[in-house]
């Protein structure tokens, strides 16, 4: 709790309300981001809330439509249009019900983010209560600028950059889109479950592979090598993905690239698991092992701290 109020204060977020919305916040983000979160503990303590909040705030909304246990409600796309509406007024000004979107709405605010990057991201929420497939890479990607591009926008201005913002953005909206990619690679099993395939259809079909077969992979927990072939392009164009947003971790701010540079490194070895599995996406759910993730996280704590040092020395201190 102690490390809770001590981001708070470095942050300058003062309110009891404020303050349990921010804490709610970065519980949704300890319990569901692993990956992410452990990235974040590199960052500054005053720049954590904000991502907290934005990536609680974003998982909040995402168990609502999924219908997880902790977020299940009768009717979801009514929850939606409340939240979108409830968002809509506090990014204007208005005081907020709902924790996550006084907390949300408050790091907008701070960071003067972009309020279209909001709207986006919920109408990507709303197709997910209808949309259960993508006949192309092209339609995914419509919907993954509203679901994951806009959140690597809304970041940026938090983490913040020593190239402008509008030669940055486009690097970060592309992580956003490497991140989820990695996810649905991940997930393909999850998501059946709830009726989604988040794999371009023209791409299965390709190799010969298409919703059934997914299925049938699913219930057997067999693999097929059909779909094995279309997991390994799609392997192969996540990594691409990755590679075009690699660039832009050198356009941020110093004391915020040791955790995106950690977090780009802990996602994209998601995908060395899942090659070493041979594609095997249906027995397990894979993830970075424990000691990896250390190896990783230890020696960008120790760039982060170096950094933080030089930003804090006086000019013409820092390369002394």
């Amino acid at each position: 709790m102690r490390a809770v109020e001590a981001e708070l204060d470095a942050a300058g977020i003062g309110g009891a309300d404020l303050r349990a919305a921010y804490a709610r916040c970065r519980a949704l983000h300890a319990r569901h981001g692993r990956t992410y979160y452990l990235a974040t503990r590199v960052l500054p303590p005053d720049r954590r809330p904000a991502v907290h909040a934005l990536y609680g705030f974003a998982r909040w909304v995402d168990d609502v439509v999924d219908g997880t246990a902790a977020c299940r409600v009768r009717d979801p796309a009514a929850v939606v249009d409340a939240v979108a509406a409830e968002l809509r007024a506090a990014l204007a000004g208005a005081p907020a019900r709902r924790p996550v979107v006084r907390a949300v709405a408050d790091t907008a605010a701070r960071h003067a983010i972009d309020p279209e990057y909001f709207t986006a991201f919920m109408a990507s929420m709303r197709m997910d209560l209808t949309v259960t497939g993508y006949p192309s890479y092209a339609d995914l990607r419509r919907y993954m600028y509203g679901s994951a591009a806009v959140i690597g926008l809304q970041v940026l201005p938090v983490l913040g950059s020593t190239a402008p913002r509008d030669h940055a953005a486009p690097y970060a909206a592309a992580l956003g889109e490497a991140f989820q990619l990695t996810n649905f690679l991940r997930d393909v099993a999850e998501d059946l479950d709830r009726g989604r395939v988040y794999l371009p259809a023209d791409v299965l079909a390709a190799y010969g592979a298409d919703r059934a077969l997914l299925r049938h992979c699913r219930t057997t927990r067999r693999q097929d090598r059909r779909v094995r072939a279309a997991l390994a392009e799609l392997v192969g164009l996540n990594r691409g993905v990755y590679r075009s947003a690699e660039p832009g971790i050198a356009m941020l701010a110093p004391v915020a690239r040791p955790c995106v540079a950690t977090a780009f490194r802990l996602y994209s070895g998601i995908l060395d698991e899942i090659q070493k599995a041979d594609y095997d996406v249906w027995t397990r759910r894979h993830a970075v092992p424990t000691a990896r993730r250390v190896r990783v996280a230890l020696p960008a704590l120790g760039r982060a701290l170096a950094a933080r040092t030089a930003a804090s020395l006086p000019t013409g201190r820092a390369g002394a």
